[in-house]
Parts: structure tokens; C-alpha cells; sequence
């Protein structure tokens, strides 16, 4: 009998394989590390065979673990990292160089020279996204370009471009395919129409044939044996665009925050494509037809990755899960202040030159203050992007959801609903990713009937309720404020 759901979840730095039962239960996880490659300062990439054999070793012991079969798989649904990019050999699946990873800060030249040639507006008015090495554009651009050979392979149709969805599909089914949420963070993919842009094709020298079929997020994507037995992968959606669904952010108005490697704000904006005039970009949402509703979005490049810092660059933490007692020692951070600029600021600033800076450091200065600091520093570009988003739509955020693995951190969480005033809802179910993408497959498949029978499922762990004083809040908040500036100065 059919009766679970696996549920791919590709991330940044980790990839996951998730069963959930019919009661959107969590039965078995298991994870595994994945590979961080820096050739250079600014450079981020992953190997995809990596990201292949951690995904797939993920898939074999979680249902070992489960005690569950092949045989019992309804479905499995993939939830990915977006904007990294991919070029595989379209005969033998080979990888023709490493994945250059969201966080790879290369092109930044090529979109710098862009803006110069005043054409970030004709981007975005058709993507919705800014000229930023953020998105897949210029990274594949880059891979053409400096790939011996690449390039005129790619004109005779021979190598295949994705991002990691595309990949993992393609080796799952065979099936050169994506789906409209990770086609729409590519700078290649026009979110009115819902097809490859011809036109932003000929200005980043893309050969068409190398792009995959866009499909709905939630739906028929081919048949794997991966695991023994056949089982349709029915569900595909971007990380983000998952969490949103599995959080149930459905309606307009409805928010959440996925606090991982970045952090990641989003607002469903239904049938209305609203035009962010300050630094948020446009993106489509997981659907189940390619009339997907649209979402504003604010990316934060750095949050996981400071506490990272704290402790494998700065050797100042021994283990992550510290930091909140830690920061708890002092009372407040003495006036420390920590930008986390290390691969440029993402919303709602967009400066791929800054970099970190740590300011208000005095003699009295210890290692609770910068831990303290570092914790903070997640809520408060948090905060940048909320307000970036309140005065775009004109809608005031009551209620934020949040995800991820920095939400399970009650320092964070309260010091976020401290600084914006605003209730965090932590889920029980933290891991919203995964569930997205099981409701994606499920639904499809016919496991679940439909959304609102999903909605059901949805149980909260707590709410994180607003209490600083309004006079203390804006005098920190000026404070992070000076922060930014000296950080992009």
C-alpha cells in the first residue's frame, strides 16, 4: 500500500532525504554534508556529483531507517537550493564543470557592466529579479564562456543546462525539466508569460536548446527506479517557494521567513505582481498549473553562515548551539554591531561590493558582545526586508512564519519579534522545506486531496510575542542602521 511521501531536500549545505505518513507526520530524516568548494575570494562552488551521491545515499538509508519500501513511496518531491547553477553532458550525464553555487559572487563585473548599460529595468520588468551574480544568468553565462569548449558544444545541442532541480531529474527520470519557481530565479524566464524570454536569451548569449522544460511545481515529472521499484517524482518547487507552501503562506498577505545558510523573506502577493521600488524582487510561487500566484521576496545571503564564521573561522564558539546562551550572558551587545556582508549585501540593499564589517568594538568589547552581535545581525536584515516589503504592499505584517534551522534558536526568534514588533510563529514541523515539497507530490499523486486537507496538518510549537520598549527599539535599529552604511561605505 502507498502510503508515504519522500521528499528531496537539496540545500546549500546539506541535502536531506524526508519521509512523511499520511498524517504529514515526520517519520524518518537522515542528512549529509555537502562539499563547500572556494577557489577564489567571492567563489562558491559545489561538485554535482556530490550533490548527486549525498542525495541519493540520503534517499537509501532514510528508508532503511523508516523501515519502509519502495514499494510503499506514493511519490517524491524535490525542494532544492535555487539559482545554482549546472551544465551536464547530455550523453553520459557527466558534469562539464562544478556547480557554481547562489552564494558565488563571479559575475559581479558582468552585472556591474549591465547596469552601466542601463538595462537592470528591462531585466527586471520581465523577471522580476535584479542584475545581480545572485541569480543563474551570469553564472551560466560564465560557464560558456570559460569552459574550454563549452560554448559550441552548447550550440550543437550537446550539454544541458538546470539548476540543481534540472540536475537531480534528469539523473532521477531522464527528463531535461524544471518547474516555474526555479525557472523564474534564473534571469532567463519571463514571469508574465511564463516562458524562456527570446529576448533575454540573445542578451546573455544563451543557446536555447540547453534549457528544460518548464512545468507546474506540482504535477508529472517522470518515473525513478532510483530505489528499487518505480516511483513517480511528483513535486518539484525551489527551496523557498516549498517553505511557503508548507507553511501554508497561501493567501495574500501571508508571510514567512526560512532562517538557513540566508534568509529568505516572502510575501504571497496572490494574482498581483507588484513592482518593489525598494530592492525586493518578484518571484513565482509553487503551483499546480502555470498560473502560479506571485511573491515578493527579500534575500538575505548570510545568517547560518555568521554562526559558521563564529566558529570555524573565528575558532570563538566550539558549538553553534551555544551562541543563544551565550549572548545571554551580557545584557545587551555594548554597541556591537556585526554586518554580515561576506558574499555582498542581498536585499534590500543589493551591494555585491560590501563586505563584513564589525563595528562599535571598545577596550570593554568581549566574546559574548560579538556572539551576542551575530545573533542579532539575523534578525535585523530580517527587519530591513520586512519593512522593504510593508511599504511595497501596503499591508502590515501581523503574524511572521518562520523556518529553517536558526529558528530553533529562542534567542533569535524573540530578539525578532522583539525588533520588528512583530509575533513569530515557530512551527512544529521546522522542517518546511520538505513538507512543501511532500505537499506538492502528495497532492499530485493524489495522497492528499488538496491544499486545505494539507492545512489540516499544520500544528504550531510556539509564539514568540513582541516586548521591547518602543524608544529601545528605534535606538537600536539606528544603531544597525549606521552599521549599513559604514559596511557599503
Amino acid at each position: 500500500m502507498k502510503k508515504y511521501i519522500l521528499s528531496f531536500d537539496q540545500g546549500t549545505t546539506s541535502a536531506r532525504a524526508v519521509i512523511y505518513g499520511k498524517g504529514g507526520e515526520l517519520v524518518a530524516m537522515c542528512s549529509k554534508p555537502i562539499r563547500q568548494i572556494y577557489p577564489q575570494g567571492g567563489w562558491v562552488e559545489h561538485d554535482p556529483e556530490d550533490i548527486w551521491s549525498a542525495q541519493t545515499e540520503c534517499a537509501v538509508n532514510v528508508l532503511a531507517k523508516a523501515g519502509v519500501s519502495a514499494d510503499e513511496i506514493a511519490a517524491i518531491g524535490i525542494a532544492n537550493q535555487r539559482e545554482t547553477a549546472v551544465v551536464w553532458d547530455k550523453a553520459t550525464g557527466k558534469p562539464v564543470y562544478n556547480a557554481i553555487v547562489w552564494q558565488c559572487r563571479r559575475t559581479a563585473g558582468m552585472c556591474d557592466t549591465i547596469k552601466e548599460e542601463a538595462l537592470e529595468d528591462y531585466i527586471y520588468d520581465r523577471t522580476g529579479l535584479k542584475a545581480d551574480p545572485y541569480f543563474s544568468a551570469t553564472k551560466l553565462r560564465w560557464i560558456l564562456d570559460n569552459v574550454p569548449g563549452v560554448r559550441r558544444r552548447a550550440e550543437r545541442g550537446e550539454v544541458l543546462f538546470g539548476t540543481v532541480d534540472s540536475f537531480l531529474l534528469w539523473r532521477l527520470t531522464g527528463r531535461h525539466c524544471t518547474d516555474v519557481t526555479n525557472a523564474s530565479r534564473t534571469m532567463l524566464f519571463d514571469i508574465h508569460t511564463k516562458r524562456w524570454s527570446e529576448d533575454l536569451l540573445k542578451l546573455f548569449a544563451i543557446p536555447r536548446a540547453i534549457l528544460p522544460q518548464v512545468l507546474p511545481s506540482g504535477g508529472e515529472f517522470g518515473t525513478t527506479k532510483l530505489l528499487g521499484a518505480p516511483i513517480p517524482v511528483c513535486g518539484a518547487a525551489g527551496d523557498q517557494q516549498a517553505a511557503l507552501l508548507g507553511l501554508m503562506c497561501t493567501n495574500y498577505g501571508d508571510s514567512k521567513c526560512t532562517y538557513g545558510t540566508g534568509c529568505f523573506m516572502l510575501m504571497n502577493t496572490g494574482g498581483r505582481n507588484i513592482i518593489s521600488k525598494r530592492g525586493l524582487v518578484t518571484t513565482l510561487t509553487a503551483s499546480f498549473d502555470m498560473n502560479p500566484d506571485y511573491a515578493l521576496e527579500g534575500s538575505m545571503f548570510s545568517a547560518g553562515t555568521v554562526i559558521g564564521w563564529l566558529k570555524e573561522g573565528m575558532g570563538i564558539i566550539d558549538d553553534p548551539s551555544d551562541c543563544a546562551d551565550i549572548a545571554r550572558k551580557v545584557k545587551d551587545s555594548g554597541g556591537v554591531y556585526f554586518v554580515p556582508a561576506f558574499n555582498g549585501l542581498g536585499a534590500p540593499h543589493w551591494n555585491s561590493r560590501a563586505r563584513g564589517t564589525i563595528t562599535g568594538v571598545t577596550h570593554t568589547t568581549t566574546r559574548e558582545h560579538i556572539v551576542r552581535a551575530a545573533e542579532e545581525c539575523v534578525a535585523y536584515q530580517v527587519l530591513d526586508v520586512l519593512r522593504a516589503v510593508q511599504a511595497d504592499t501596503g499591508v502590515k505584517i501581523k503574524k511572521l512564519l518562520a523556518d529553517g534551522g536558526l529558528s530553533k534558536d529562542d534567542f533569535i526568534m524573540q530578539f525578532q519579534a522583539d525588533i520588528a514588533a512583530i509575533t513569530v510563529e515557530r512551527p512544529a514541523v521546522r522542517e518546511s522545506t520538505s513538507l512543501g515539497a511532500a505537499f506538492l507530490a502528495g497532492i499530485a499523486c493524489g495522497m492528499w486531496s488538496d491544499l486545505e486537507e494539507c492545512r489540516k496538518i499544520k500544528q504550531v510549537d510556539r509564539l514568540f510575542l513582541p516586548g521591547m520598549d518602543k524608544s529601545a527599539r528605534s535606538k537600536l535599529i539606528l544603531g544597525w542602521e549606521h552599521a549599513i552604511r559604514a559596511c557599503m561605505a
